[in-house]
């Protein structure tokens, strides 16, 4: 008996397939790679090409990019200019302008004009000023281009592409379609088509479905949808990437402060927009500031990209260790206090941490902004506080079955809750600050938190023990 749609085995089977897809994906560029290696060194260069332009772009130019430099020099001339176009949109930025400067200047131009606009904005934004000057001067749709060349790469115009088909009110539903047909679209065109007026304000949209089911004498006025999500050419792409979230757009228009539409964006740059966001707000809360870094970086770059940090924290570190050497006489008289002090730096670590990511991630998604910086504050103030208690009492109790000093177990909670309580409002108000300040949230490491629990944690452990010293001392 076969498994009905929907069954517990089928839907097994496809979560089965699809764990393996990624698996089978790099088996094919490999066995894919030994093949144009093996071809390439035989001289069959057209034979490496075929077996390279049989994978899907995306994976076509993962295996380019495995391929030394004489590989790639052997085929990179020999490629037909719209699959040289696709090598280019699915390449890594750096590694796409070092093969387009490898190009002669009229094949370059060539490529760039099959690619789709922003892509190819992309691509002379990283090219030396005289070579993509050149590379303009002879392209046909350059007038496409240069518009978007006047963007910041992470803002709205930056991820935006000219290729857009638009209706104006008054024109039929027939007449749309026929527009549709003969604009030769990209296998990936349009879900939306956006309405204009006479001065080319957005003015509607309409979907693909509510075109097709209107009868064709229908004005596109009756059936457009005049509430239109737009963004303006200026606003930070993580902000585009939160509005399309927001209300499941495939596509956001993107117009001037006059409201004239300029162009679109689809949602695979805003998926590249995420990941790119989310890299970055990963390094930095490991104190690492350039999100290109990457496992297989030069030794070189990673050194000198990381160390910074590095010795940031040793300056920090430094600094705890000097509020440590303040309290070297108390240190003498109970020389147990050195074994619980790095209990309450790394419970307050922990919990600074905690709240930082939290606000991190609230500030992204638009869930807060400064003007809720008291509120929050009181409600994180709350939680520091019953965190606290909740674990300094188990602490202090667990030190005092442990060394039979209850001053002792008095004194780690205390300082537990102290630290806690500023670990929590501190992890909370910097990134509120920073976003305030114009700065990205995700400044606010993991290192700066770690700093202040560390250096508060130590002073007020250590100070609550010289106040109490007479009752530590008590035999």
């Amino acid at each position: 008996m076969q498994p009905q749609s929907g069954s517990p085995l089928r839907g097994s089977r496809c979560r089965k397939l699809a764990e393996q897809q990624p698996f089978m994906e790099e088996q094919l560029i490999d066995s894919t790679l030994e093949v144009i290696r093996a071809a390439l060194q035989s001289g069959r260069i057209q034979d490496a090409i075929a077996a390279l332009t049989k994978l899907h772009p995306t994976d076509r130019a993962e295996a380019f990019s495995e391929l030394d430099d004489q590989a790639q020099s052997a085929i990179l001339p020999r490629l037909d200019i719209p699959s040289t176009a696709d090598l280019l949109e699915e390449l890594e930025d750096e590694e796409a302008a070092d093969v387009a400067e490898n190009l002669s200047t009229e094949r370059l131009a060539d490529v760039l004009d099959e690619m789709e606009p922003d892509e190819a904005a992309d691509v002379l934004g990283d090219l030396p000023p005289e070579t993509a000057a050149r590379a303009l001067a002879e392209m046909d749709d350059a007038d496409e281009v240069i518009p978007l060349l006047s963007h910041p790469d992470e803002t709205a115009g930056g991820l935006m592409t000219t290729w857009l088909v638009t209706l104006r009110p008054e024109e039929t539903a027939a007449e749309a379609i026929e527009k549709l047909r003969s604009a030769e679209l990209e296998p990936e065109g349009p879900y939306y088509l956006y309405v204009i007026d006479d001065s080319e304000r957005l003015v509607g949209v309409v979907g693909l479905r509510d075109l097709v089911i209107a009868k064709p004498q229908t004005p596109v006025r009756a059936f457009m949808d005049p509430d239109v999500k737009s963004a303006t050419t200026g606003i930070d792409q993580e902000d585009v990437a939160r509005l399309m979230s927001r209300y499941d757009l495939t596509a956001l228009p993107v117009v001037d402060d006059a409201g004239k539409l300029l162009g679109t964006i689809t949602v695979d740059d805003v998926v590249d927009v995420i990941e790119e966001e989310a890299t970055e707000d990963i390094y930095r809360f490991a104190n690492l500031h350039d999100a290109d870094l990457a496992i297989d970086s030069p030794i070189s770059i990673s050194v000198r990209r990381r160390l910074p940090w590095l010795y940031l924290s040793t300056l920090t570190a430094l600094f705890a260790s000097w509020v440590i050497s303040n309290f070297e006489a108390i240190f003498e008289q109970v020389a147990v206090l050195a074994v619980f002090q790095s209990v309450v730096a790394g419970l307050g670590g922990n919990a600074g941490t905690q709240s930082l990511a939290i606000a991190v991630r609230a500030i992204a998604l638009g869930e807060i902004t400064i003007k809720d910086i008291w509120r929050t504050i009181v409600k994180e103030a709350v939680t520091g506080i019953i965190q606290g208690i909740s674990v300094g009492l188990i602490a202090g109790i667990g030190v005092y079955l442990w060394r039979g000093s209850p001053w002792l177990g008095f004194i780690l909670g205390m300082a537990l809750i102290g630290n806690m309580l500023i670990a929590v409002i501190v992890g909370t108000v910097t990134p509120l600050l920073l976003k305030a300040l114009r700065q990205d949230p995700a400044l606010a490491s993991s290192a700066l938190v770690t700093a202040v629990t560390d250096c508060a944690g130590f002073a007020i452990f250590l100070g609550l023990a010289t106040l109490l010293l007479p009752l530590l001392t008590e035999r």
